[in-house]
């Protein structure tokens, strides 16, 4: 196995190779590995279904896909199966050991595990509830599928398959495992499945992946967590756009050079994936994540400062004291995770924690300058702090008024991160190599430094 600029290729699949001219069995496809890279996808974006083209087309989910221009997001789009009784298992990222594997995806005939992640439209993280082969005609789940004009006559309404196979996904968490991703095993059912006699990807489904990898504004680096086409209805509808923007604004060395580099604000958003795991699980107390916050907001600010001041990117001088300054973070983090003080999971905290995960989320895509953060890291540190505060002269509750005035705050903070979320300011890649971005400090514990 050969480990080059964080992307390691195990074994290159029908999807991420060069285009096939016919579909290819493939034994074992739920466990098969493609290709792993260092660090985590971006989330996924939110996106509306494009309306059925005609009886007899499944819906495959967009995903996040890695080339040699760095993470490029596949757009959704409705498909021919290769024969009829076939169905989709998506493709999804799993994190494992220290690096995230690329699980491609599979025909078959029932869908398998997907990391648990909810994809949308019938993919709601276990299964698929969007329709059903009966005889040799597939009907639609109404309460998923968009028929747009169609007429369409095989078709049942189902909401509580919904119910029970959505997995909540708020954050739009991209993989399974790792630090911050969705905690979900295959069931023995779903591992049953994973060794039928599966189909790869159509020769279709591979030229679509093959035309997004190829489109500039498909491309992380650049559309930040937005692609410029999300979703489409029919495969030859996207390549036409694809083909447009290839020949009017082609990915060029450099292109690939900065989209392979690009690994937005990762130790930052570490920090903050930390610190949320911490609140959700009751290892730190909202007095302790009011101290980690704030640090990270002094650490996130000095940042920012330090590439104003020097054209977009640290020197090296800054990057060393940027990473003393986030290994002394990382110790206090650990400490505060294994000092034994504890409180139960709870809806205030768990609130706390998601802010976090949040700003985790938007400084690994680049939605979330490392200004943003250290602003959205003050205003949660300042209601952590409050929360802590108001717990101490109540006796360790908070009482309805405190939980009220906390929500406001919350809300108020909600909206803020998601504004910076969504207000076009991102962090651009490197116009060279990227900069550093080392393991933590060791400490001195079990915890893995991430």
């Amino acid at each position: 196995m050969r480990l080059y600029k964080g992307v390691r290729t195990i074994a290159m699949a029908a999807a991420v190779a060069a285009p096939v001219t016919a579909t290819v069995p493939l034994a074992h496809a739920g466990v098969f590995v493609g290709i792993s890279v260092g660090f985590a996808p971006p989330v996924l974006p939110v996106y509306a279904q494009p309306p059925l083209p005609a009886p007899g087309y499944l819906w495959t989910p967009g995903y996040w896909a890695y080339g040699p221009a760095g993470y490029y997001w596949v757009p959704g789009v409705w498909v021919q199966p290769p024969s009829p009784g076939l169905l989709w298992t998506p493709a999804y990222w799993g994190f494992a050991g220290d690096a995230y594997g690329f699980h491609p995806g599979y025909w078959g005939p029932h869908v398998g595990f997907y990391g648990g992640v909810n994809y949308g439209f019938g993919y709601g993280g276990i299964g698929f509830a969007g329709g059903e082969w009966r005889g040799g005609g597939f009907f639609y789940n109404s309460a998923v599928s968009n028929f747009g004009g169609a007429r369409i006559t095989n078709v049942y309404e189902n909401r509580t398959i919904i119910n029970n196979t959505t997995i909540i996904n708020n954050n739009h968490v991209s993989y399974n495992g790792g630090p911050g991703g969705i905690n979900r095993g295959a069931t023995l059912q779903e591992q049953q499945f994973a060794n039928e006699r599966h189909v790869d990807a159509t020769a279709n489904q591979v030229q679509h992946q093959n035309f997004a990898q190829n489109d500039r504004s498909q491309l992380a680096a650049f559309n930040h967590g937005r692609p410029g086409t999300m979703a489409m209805t029919n495969n030859a509808a996207y390549h036409q756009v694809a083909q447009q923007h290839a020949q009017t604004q082609p990915i060029t060395a450099q292109d690939r050079a900065q989209g392979h580099a690009f690994q937005p604000n990762g130790r930052e958003a570490n920090q903050d994936q930390r610190i949320a795991n911490g609140l959700k699980t009751g290892q730190m107390t909202s007095g302790e994540a009011a101290r980690a916050t704030a640090q990270q907001s002094r650490i996130d600010g000095q940042v920012a400062a330090d590439r104003a001041a020097n054209g977009g990117r640290l020197n090296n001088q800054q990057r060393q004291q940027i990473n003393n300054e986030q290994n002394n973070a990382s110790r206090n983090i650990y400490k505060d995770n294994h000092n034994g003080n504890r409180i139960a999971p709870n809806a205030v905290d768990n609130r706390e924690a998601n802010q976090q995960q949040r700003m985790a989320n938007g400084l690994r895509s680049g939605q979330m300058t490392s200004a943003e953060a250290a602003r959205a890291n003050n205003r949660q540190g300042f209601v952590d702090q409050g929360v802590h505060n108001d717990r101490v002269a109540n006796g360790g509750g908070l009482n309805q008024q405190q939980r009220q005035q906390i929500n406001r705050q919350q809300n108020a903070d909600s909206r803020q991160v998601y504004n910076q979320n969504h207000n076009g300011a991102t962090r651009q890649p490197p116009p060279s190599r990227p900069e550093g971005a080392p393991h933590e400090a060791p400490g001195s514990g079990g915890e893995r430094r991430r």
